[in-house]
């Protein structure tokens, strides 16, 4: 289940993202390759826009 309306990604999905932001900054920061991490991003987004997709889909 979507955590808003607007948002296809679920609360746990939001954590994990936030995280994941995180640990981005503090990696690039100290010059080090975070690349892995973006790549683990851009997965929990489109895991989460094809769900929701699929979701609009059954709905219509």
């Amino acid at each position: 289940m979507a955590a808003t309306s607007k948002d296809p990604h679920n609360l746990r999905e939001l954590v994990q993202t936030l995280a994941l932001g995180v640990r981005i900054v503090r990696r690039g920061a100290r010059g080090k390759p975070t690349a892995r991490l973006e790549r683990r991003v851009d997965a929990i987004r489109e895991k989460a826009q094809q769900r929701e997709d699929s979701s609009k889909k059954r709905k219509a």
